[in-house]
């Protein structure tokens, strides 16, 4: 049946509406940050929802778990949705990108964001912000003290690094570290199952350990040495009038010491100290990290790779005693 003239009319006028909507509010650089908070947040209610109606019907296992160990099983699958998410994404970024690549001259790489970067940090922010939520709600049946400062410090960091803009790059280094998160979800729901001497609990125990040692250990390794290699670009100079800093004569020199060290994550961020020289005829600016990115990059990072070491050993040890059983 054929619409009338009015009712394209009319259709056409929502959708140009819409259009306005998203184009000026919803995915506007100065909205994205709460945006995709809160397209965080609704996605995580969405999987939860969509994880119990799932396991419902198709997991036998599930309609015999008590009360707590559904809602863990639910939460779970938020947290295995978002590390695919998270760290697809991240892997394009670091990767694949242009954004971060050596290649373009868009300022120092330490600097540089983009609208869908942004977005992505902010998704990551909600679902910690929710994660959270759970964990103080059921504590400490999900998780410990120990789960609280990592989330806290993880979902600040990113949090830091999304609104300021500063060392996206190294944020999504370590969100790659969100690969483990699965294979670790994955161990539980074989345990809660019944299926903790099976041949697959096995398998999936020397991938927690492969993938740990590679994401959380042997990826920072890199980082490092990214961060040397890029130690000159951890501050900005910006000239307070148009001119460019090729033509500033070697007459004058400003000396600026620039240490710090950023790990975001499961996150850290880092960066080497050095002397960066700054020739200069006409005054200029100095863009660096704000005193609480100072704070992070030098907090946040000492007690997230402390944690991850430790469990390290866990996963090590745990790795030992059932390979001992095996035998």
């Amino acid at each position: 049946m054929a619409m009338s003239e009015q009712t394209v009319t009319a259709i056409k006028s929502y959708q140009n509406q819409a259009q306005v909507l998203v184009k000026n509010y919803i995915i506007a650089d100065p909205f994205i940050p709460y945006t995709s908070i809160l397209a965080g947040l609704l996605a995580c209610k969405v999987v939860y929802d969509l994880t119990q109606l799932i396991s419902t019907f198709y997991f036998k296992a599930y309609n015999g778990l008590t009360k707590i160990q559904r809602m863990e099983w639910n939460n779970r699958g938020i947290s295995t949705v978002h590390a695919i998410f998270i760290t697809a994404l991240s892997l394009y970024y670091v990767f694949w990108s242009d954004l971060f690549s050596d290649q373009q001259h868009t300022g120092p790489i330490t600097f540089r964001s983009s609208w869908l970067s942004n977005f992505g940090l902010g998704v990551s922010v909600g679902y910690f912000l929710a994660d959270l939520g759970m964990i103080f709600w059921l504590y400490p049946s999900l998780g410990g003290m120990e789960y609280v400062v990592h989330h806290s410090l993880s979902g600040i960091a990113v949090a830091y690094s999304m609104f300021s803009g500063e060392g996206q790059l190294y944020t999504y280094m370590v969100l790659i570290s969100e690969v483990t998160t699965p294979e670790i979800n994955m161990r539980w729901y074989l345990d809660t199952a019944g299926m903790k001497r099976s041949t697959t609990y096995l398998v999936n125990g020397v991938i927690i350990f492969f993938a740990w040692l590679i994401a959380r250990i042997l990826l920072f390794v890199y980082m490092f040495y990214h961060v040397y290699l890029h130690y000159d670009q951890f501050a900005s100079f910006k000239p307070l009038v148009a001119s460019s800093l090729s033509t500033y004569p070697s007459t004058s020199v400003v000396n600026l010491s620039f240490s710090s060290f950023l790990f975001l994550g499961l996150t850290f961020y880092s960066s080497f100290s050095d002397l960066v020289n700054v020739t200069a005829e006409e005054e200029t600016e100095v863009v660096e990290m704000h005193a609480i990115g100072y704070l992070l990059v030098f907090v946040v990072p000492f007690v997230l790779a402390i944690m991850n070491v430790m469990w390290f050993g866990k996963i090590l040890k745990g790795l030992k005693k059932t390979l001992a059983k095996r035998q």
